[in-house]
This record gives C-alpha cells, sequence and structure tokens, in this order.
C-alpha cells in the first residue's frame, strides 16, 4: 500500500505540475499571440508548422531540464561549497535584494553569453543547439524549442558562478530567495518576449537590454548567426565585439542550411550523428 500510495503521489505531483504549466501556457498565449497578429514582422499563420512540436517541447524541457539539472546543480554546490573560500560567498549572501539581484544579473548574462557562444563555436555542441536554431519561422513558442542537453548546459553555466559568489541559492529548500527566483522569473519570461514575431523597436532602451529586433538577427540563416548571444544584456555583445543591430531593416529569412528532422525523437537524436555541414561561422567570420 505505501508504494501504491507513493504512486499515487507522484502522479498527483506530475498533474499538478501540467496543469500549471497549462496555465501559464494560456496567460503567455493571450499576450503573445494577439500582439504578433497586430504588430508581426512577418506575417504567418498561428497554426504554423512544428507548432504542435513546440508544444511538446514547452512541457517536455520544463519538467526533463529540471530534472537533468538537479545532480550536476547539487554537485556543483558542494563543490564550489568546499572550494571558493567563505568569507566571498557569504559577502555575496548578505548583499541586500536592491545590489544582490542586478549584480547576480549581469554575472549570470557574463556566463551565459560564454555558454551560448560556446554551443555555436565549439564543434561538437553544436549539433545540440542546431536544434533551436532550426525554426523557420519564429514567433514566441519558438523559445521552447531546444534540445534539453542545450538547455541543461546554458544553465549550468550561467548558476555556477552565482553559486560560487553567493549570489543565488541552489538548492530546493532555499528556493523562497528572492534573487534566485528572480533570475529564473526574468530569464524564462525575457526569452518568450525576445523570440516573438514583434515588429516593436525601442531607440536607445535596444542598446541597454535584448529586444526581438536584436535576438531575430542572431536567428538569421547566414551572415549574423554569429552575433547578438546575450539573452539579457546586449553590452556583453559589445564589450566581446558580437553586436549587430542595424536600425532601418529586420531580418528576412531564419532557419540554419542543413535538414532538421521534424519529429521530436528525430530532433533529439540529430546531434548523435551531427551537423559538420551547418556548423556556423566563428565571431568575426562571415560566411
Amino acid at each position: 500500500m505505501d508504494v501504491i500510495g507513493a504512486l499515487l503521489g507522484q502522479v498527483r505531483s506530475i498533474g499538478l505540475d501540467i496543469l500549471k504549466l497549462s496555465i501559464w501556457l494560456m496567460i503567455l498565449a493571450a499576450i503573445f499571440v494577439p500582439l504578433e497578429r497586430i504588430w508581426s514582422i512577418h506575417q504567418q499563420q498561428i497554426l504554423r508548422k512544428n507548432l504542435s512540436l513546440d508544444l511538446i517541447y514547452y512541457f517536455l524541457n520544463t519538467v526533463l531540464t529540471n530534472l537533468l539539472l538537479a545532480v550536476p546543480m547539487a554537485t556543483a554546490a558542494w563543490a564550489l561549497h568546499r572550494i571558493v573560500p567563505n568569507p566571498i560567498q557569504t559577502f555575496g549572501a548578505s548583499l541586500p535584494f536592491g545590489w544582490r539581484f542586478p549584480v547576480a544579473l549581469v554575472v549570470g548574462e557574463c556566463a551565459t553569453y560564454w555558454a551560448h557562444r560556446a554551443m555555436h563555436e565549439v564543434k561538437w555542441l553544436w549539433p545540440l543547439h542546431a536544434v533551436h536554431h532550426s525554426a523557420r519561422e519564429i514567433d514566441w513558442l519558438v523559445n521552447v524549442r531546444a534540445h534539453p542537453l542545450d538547455l541543461v548546459f546554458t544553465r549550468f553555466c550561467g548558476f555556477v558562478p552565482l553559486y560560487a559568489l553567493g549570489l543565488a541559492q541552489p538548492t530546493a529548500a532555499n528556493l523562497a530567495d528572492p534573487v534566485t527566483l528572480g533570475i529564473i522569473f526574468t530569464g524564462t519570461v525575457w526569452q518568450f518576449l525576445i523570440h516573438a514575431n514583434l515588429r516593436w523597436r525601442f531607440g536607445w532602451l535596444e542598446y541597454l537590454f535584448v529586444m526581438p529586433a536584436f535576438h531575430h538577427w542572431h536567428h538569421t540563416r547566414h551572415d549574423h548567426i554569429n552575433h547578438n548571444y546575450a539573452t539579457v544584456l546586449p553590452w556583453m555583445d559589445m564589450i566581446f565585439g558580437t553586436f549587430y543591430l542595424p536600425k532601418d531593416r529586420l531580418p528576412d529569412a531564419y532557419g540554419i542550411d542543413t535538414p532538421m528532422p521534424d519529429s521530436l525523437a528525430g530532433q533529439l537524436l540529430y546531434p548523435l550523428h551531427g551537423a559538420d555541414e551547418s556548423e556556423p561561422a566563428k565571431a568575426g567570420e562571415v560566411k
């Protein structure tokens, strides 16, 4: 009976998670679908190609990524607690929210920038990231089309320096930490925004925060796929020489040059046979 009770508890927990994700999905759709119909960059159908696949990715990646990250994150936190001098972590953790959150945002964004850039420039990582770049129609939901191991690598790299400096707390018991929750919430919402099919331009704000136009250039098929790696703070690209944002035009085409399977299984297995021919240029090069 205890086993049956435990199984029922797991089923209820999974069901509750799915319900929460479904409600969040409906909220996002209620916001972005009307905006994209009115202010779209490219006219495309709501029920576009691969929409059903992206919906599967939405639920799969939210649950699976957290499971895959649990052990690496816990291991990293344990190791960092013993390697990093305690005064450093204590100082970071003692900062008030008004200081700790922006510092954590900058530190995490810098780490994420280099993790994202590595996904493009390291030959064996690119096939994982190519799944995300395979989309030829971009909208808010394309954000979730990503290989789970791509997300695991990028998020792990982004959070490790935050744990090392005491700026965020890694364990489930500390999820009430406002900085940890703030970083997760900000990153999640911002990713949906920057993928949205919106032609809005924001003037000088586009040099402070990543906006759709900036990230859409990153999804272009050739010349600028090796630019605009930042996800929140575009001046990371300014500092490291990968910034590209013309004022008077927007991209015409997205995707990668080599074929990508349309099925979930095909895309999850795609990295096993590589994508050498679609390897993007490194920063500073033009294909």
